[in-house]
């Protein structure tokens, strides 16, 4: 069995490449049971999660643990390993520093889903927040749409600063096209980056709502990621009524996510609401922007709003470890 770190995820994996292999990946049958995630104890948020999936050429399996208190020590809050297995015989292919390829799969999922949701002629992108997935978003919308802009909201000014640093330092900018690398900002009020915005990008922790649902523009799609609480949310309840509300996986969005739960809670918002999984739209059994039945009469598909919501699924970390494998030599495809 082969060991993969960090580094080496890094020089196997491309936005380009993982968003399309998690576009293929994703259209074909799998299992995905629910994620797993136990509290170790009732006095604190630490947590151990499991997360599994397969397909027909390969088995993954991701732990990790949350443990929030460690920023205080200067520890990381994540740390994650993910093995992987041949489907074939269940032999043991390798084990992966999961938490870097987190960071991958995250982004290049979201921007899998922005694909099928944001208008075709969105160039601006708004991330909120400025923590390590920020950049990786950057580089994944880049992979979809031809951007412009790329605006950096959130609370820290001196990290949204660094973030904007990493972005065009990065290897995925550096390999743009110089007609292609977009102009990178920092804002400093949300609400006037909502005013710019085509798609929007929530990474934080935020336990309450961001901006109000009232500020985001018509036609603008809106991808809700960093958290993973029941009564925790990064949208408002009025920014889900307003929107078209697509999940990566609904029993486990059901399961932990606040931005829904607790509109459902209120007896505003119903499950029965969702109009699909990112599956559904990259198997096509659900179409994207322009192409779902059941607008709201008097709006056409560019000036509605549409809502991802993810908490992380078991199917993206397949799909990542697959490319890693792959680039590596590691799996044959279809043996």
């Amino acid at each position: 069995m082969d060991t993969f770190e960090s580094e080496q995820i890094e020089r196997a994996l491309s936005m380009s490449s993982l968003i399309s292999a998690m576009r293929h990946v994703y259209a074909q049958p799998a299992t995905v049971p629910q994620r797993n995630v136990m509290h170790l104890s009732k006095e604190s948020d630490d947590a151990l999660a499991l997360l599994p999936a397969w397909n027909e050429e390969l088995i993954a399996v991701k732990a990790f643990t949350y443990f929030p208190s460690n920023i205080s020590d200067g520890k990381d809050v994540l740390s994650s390993r993910l093995l992987a297995f041949r489907r074939q015989d269940g032999a043991p292919l390798a084990s992966m520093d999961a938490k870097v390829l987190t960071y991958w799969r995250t982004a290049a999922a979201s921007a899998l889903a922005a694909d099928y949701l944001a208008r075709s002629d969105a160039d601006t992108l708004l991330i909120c927040g400025n923590g390590h997935l920020a950049a990786y978003f950057a580089w994944a919308y880049a992979a979809i749409r031809p951007l412009k802009r790329v605006l950096i909201w959130g609370r820290d000014q001196q990290k949204s600063a660094m973030t904007a640093e990493k972005i065009v330092h990065g290897a995925e900018y550096q390999a743009l096209p110089r007609e292609r690398q977009y102009q990178v900002s920092i804002v400093s009020d949300v609400e006037q980056g909502l005013q710019c915005a085509d798609m929007v990008s929530c990474v934080t922790g935020s336990p309450e709502p961001l901006f109000k649902g009232e500020k985001v523009r018509a036609g603008t799609h809106v991808d809700l990621v960093g958290n993973h609480h029941r009564d925790r949310r990064e949208c408002d309840t009025q920014l889900v009524l307003r929107s078209k509300v697509y999940v990566d996986s609904r029993i486990n969005v059901l399961s932990e996510a606040g931005e829904l739960l607790i509109p459902i809670a209120e007896g505003e918002f119903s499950p029965e609401q969702i109009i699909a999984e990112l599956p559904e739209l990259c198997s096509g059994k659900v179409l994207g922007r322009g192409k779902v039945s059941g607008y709201r009469k008097g709006l056409n598909s560019q000036e509605e709003i549409t809502l991802y919501k993810s908490v992380g699924s078991a199917l993206a970390d397949l799909a990542a470890a697959h490319v890693v494998l792959e680039n590596s030599s590691q799996l044959e495809v279809g043996a």
